[in-house]
């Protein structure tokens, strides 16, 4: 007489199944951005210095069409981010449900973003969706760390684009200091970080466009040309004031 299989059987096998599903819709994936492959994109990207181990070159655009194609999954979601393929790893931004992504989770992600591309694309299609943003941004802008500072201000420049309630939750006067001092780093997209989101904040506050400009007057008058630009940007920026 056959037994039934026990629970542990059962959890295993449905595992295994699981992963053989995943592994297909992995290599269904494979098959249509080869399919998209652009080889003259991909080469300008490398020549810009956007380096993937593997990189088919796929626009932003048809990236969403493909992922259209595909279950939002968190388990896919997490293989598709491991992998050293620029698409996939966009795909897993817009694939991952934002409902089943938790803070452990982010705090992961974000020390795996590879280059400002993918930062971007993560801070768009996932971290502005999740209802801890601005717990990420305190957490994230807070880091010794410049790679984690620059999503930190990536996501809340992010968040005040799309007018999250959850900016309210953010005590941006310390924000503002924190991204002027950083407008003097030596890090090209950590100054980018930050002139950014505080170009989106000044334009919405007479007293904090204010702020920051008298907080920069000595980048005006700088022998430093990156310094004269970053204020003539934000100055223009706030002209309606």
């Amino acid at each position: 007489m056959l037994k039934k299989p026990g629970f542990k059987t059962i959890f295993v096998l449905e595992l295994i199944i699981r992963q053989a599903s995943m592994r297909e819709t992995l290599q269904q994936i494979r098959i249509d951005l080869r399919k998209s492959m652009n080889g003259v994109t991909s080469k300008s990207m490398r020549e810009k210095g956007l380096n993937y181990k593997l990189n088919f070159g796929v626009d932003i655009p048809r990236l969403r069409d493909l992922s259209k194609r595909y279950p939002a999954d968190s388990q896919l979601a997490e293989l598709l981010w491991k992998q050293e393929t620029r698409e996939l790893k966009i795909l897993a931004t817009m694939l991952c449900p934002a409902r089943e992504f938790n803070i452990e989770n982010a705090e992961t992600w974000v020390k795996e973003i590879p280059n400002q591309e993918i930062r971007e694309q993560v801070c768009m299609n996932l971290f502005q969706k999740l209802n801890f943003a601005d717990k990420l941004i305190q957490n994230w802008t807070n880091s010794s760390d410049e790679e984690i500072r620059t999503t930190g201000y990536w996501l809340f420049a992010r968040l005040l684009i799309i007018r999250s309630d959850l900016v309210k939750n953010i005590d941006e006067k310390v924000l503002v200091d924190k991204m002027i001092s950083d407008l003097s780093s030596n890090s090209y997209f950590l100054r980018l970080s930050a002139q950014n989101a505080l170009k989106f904040l000044g334009r919405d506050s007479k007293e904090l466009s204010q702020k920051i400009l008298t907080e920069l007057k000595s980048f005006k008058t700088s022998e430093d040309p990156v310094k004269n630009e970053i204020y003539d940007s934000l100055s223009f920026e706030f002209t309606d004031f």
